[in-house]
């Protein structure tokens, strides 16, 4: 979707008089709602900003208040010890833009998928979300809700260790865990993690932010690792997340779980379209089934020896 007129004449309203747009550049890596980097002009000064156009039909009828969760969600991010954009403005109808918009500050960095020093990496992204997971947020009124019925998950049929879904399915059907809230990303992954000289330098797209348990985030993160590059990386950043928790986070496989389950939604397994926006190629559904269901064996096999 391009920068259309009334978004173009939106942004430099909410910018403030004399602000004029010198370009616009749509971001790679969003599949479900356009961003576009803007670079604008003010005093004589070059700055840029990003705005988010929600024209995702299908997202918006589920939850038509995406634009002011977002914004809601940015004014929590903020609380976090991980830089994260700051809300400028939102219109949260379709009626000034033609789609609910945000418009935010910029995050200097980028997506890094193919670090170098992998473990030192790993550690960082656990550092980033254990900062975010810190904030109790108790004033913030959205609350976590599974993507999938737990209650009654679908079993792969393309799945070649059937007997291991339906054993860690049972298990969450049996589970109904209780943990504290505090606030979440929702959809923290490498994808939405920015990076200069080696260190996270900053925490993107908090759309989906919400009050609830830490293992959602880390559980959806942990899924990501493992379809990335593998079970071995998912388990590390597990464990690099305990170590900076310490006492404060008590492992339980139902939220990895659960994560597989909301990142599958009833679908096959598939490769996900930004990656390849970042530079990560090579990379088939057909890996994505096989790593997926080695991923899930591992998860049953922590639950053996619970």
């Amino acid at each position: 979707m391009e920068l259309t007129e009334a978004v173009h004449k939106w942004v430099e309203h909410q910018l403030g008089e004399g602000a004029v747009i010198q370009k616009a550049e749509q971001l790679k890596g969003s599949t479900s709602s356009t961003l576009h980097q803007i670079s604008y002009r003010s005093g004589g000064v070059e700055q840029q900003v990003v705005v988010r156009q929600f024209d995702n039909k299908e997202w918006l009828e589920e939850e038509p208040d995406l634009a002011e969760h977002e914004a809601e969600s940015l004014r929590m991010g903020e609380k976090a010890g991980v830089p994260s954009p700051e809300v400028i403005a939102y219109e949260e109808d379709d009626r000034a833009c033609g789609v609910p918009v945000v418009l935010m500050t910029k995050l200097d960095g980028r997506v890094e998928l193919s670090p170098q020093n992998q473990s030192r990496w790993l550690k960082e992204l656990a550092r980033a979300l254990a900062a975010i997971h810190r904030v109790e947020a108790l004033e913030f009124e959205r609350a976590y809700f599974s993507y999938s019925n737990l209650k009654d998950p679908v079993l792969p049929a393309w799945s070649r260790v059937p007997d291991v879904w339906e054993q860690v399915i049972q298990y969450v059907k049996a589970t109904d865990p209780v943990e504290e809230a505090c606030l979440i990303h929702r959809d923290f992954h490498p994808a939405n993690v920015l990076w200069e000289n080696g260190r996270v330098s900053g925490v993107v797209d908090w759309v989906n932010a919400c009050r609830g348990p830490v293992g959602v985030d880390v559980g959806h993160c942990r899924v990501n690792l493992a379809l990335l590059y593998g079970v071995d990386q998912a388990d590390a950043f597990l464990e690099a997340y305990r170590e900076e928790r310490g006492a404060a986070f008590s492992y339980t496989p139902y939220w990895d779980i659960a994560a597989v389950l909301d990142f599958l939604c009833g679908e096959r397994p598939q490769v996900y379209p930004g990656w390849a926006a970042f530079g990560m190629t090579g990379l088939t559904d057909r890996m994505m089934e096989e790593r997926l269901d080695a991923y899930v064996c591992s998860l049953l096999k922590r639950l053996e020896e619970e």
